[in-house]
């Protein structure tokens, strides 16, 4: 079997209010069409996934290598 790399992703606030998403890594707050790339330790991040399923806010696409490796070392 063969294991799955996870990635990160971009998430985008879909709503039409403003949304602040409290996970324990980081607290992020995106105004209605914001994006932010999120690790892929948050992608499971149970407060994430709530919202996700509301549709609170949506992934966009996974993130690209060197944006994980730029976000990790901002977060750093």
């Amino acid at each position: 079997m063969t294991i799955r790399k996870r990635k990160g992703m971009l998430i985008k606030n879909t709503n039409t209010s403003l949304v602040t998403i409290a996970m324990s890594t980081r607290t992020i707050t995106l105004a209605p069409g914001d994006e932010e790339l999120i690790t892929a330790e948050e992608v499971l991040d149970e407060t994430l996934r709530d919202y996700l399923q509301v549709r609170g806010v949506s992934i966009v696409r996974p993130a690209q290598d060197e944006e994980e490796a730029e976000l990790k070392e901002r977060l750093a």
